[in-house]
């Protein structure tokens, strides 16, 4: 496993391949998204912390995960057009991955293993959050139910 946040790559919801390098001098909040949550309404807030921060250079990175109660079970057009039509996302958003298991996403694996949470690094649910400095460092892990408007705070900290 890399230990350099930005040599790790991802798949974008259009089908490009992405370096995290990409985001490298800005502050990420990384989280597993899933579309017929219970929590999918916290794409709304999500929204607006990228539009309210994405001028002090925060950036929001979606990962659609179908890992948890087949709650994100569609293609990556559907998710896309999903997360546009129901909640105007205009974050990058990543093509589905597992956060969990032997086939996590690198992204996840790093961010796990230097930030692991209640259940050891295991992703409890649907949008456990991430916070990576504009470094690259991953500073703080955020529950599930840990709206997106609570992190504004954070932001506010490390920004």
């Amino acid at each position: 496993m890399s230990e350099d946040f930005y040599a790790l790559k991802a798949t974008t919801l259009q089908g490009k391949e992405l370096s995290m390098e990409h985001f490298k001098g800005k502050t990420l909040v990384i989280v597993n998204t899933a579309s017929k949550c219970g929590l999918t309404p916290q794409y709304e807030g999500l929204e607006q912390l990228y539009k309210q921060y994405k001028d002090k250079n925060v950036v929001v990175l979606g990962f659609p995960c179908n890992q948890f109660g087949n709650q994100e079970p569609g293609s990556e057009t559907e998710i896309a057009s999903g997360c546009l039509l129901n909640y105007g996302v205009t974050f990058p958003m990543f093509a589905k991955i597992e956060v969990n298991g032997s086939g996590a996403h690198p992204v996840f694996k790093f961010l796990k293993s230097k930030l692991g949470g209640l259940f050891g690094s295991r992703i409890k649910w649907n949008f456990t959050k991430f916070v990576v400095d504009k470094n690259g460092k991953p500073l703080k892990r955020f529950s599930p139910i840990t709206k997106p408007e609570a992190i504004a705070k954070y932001l506010d900290q490390v920004i």
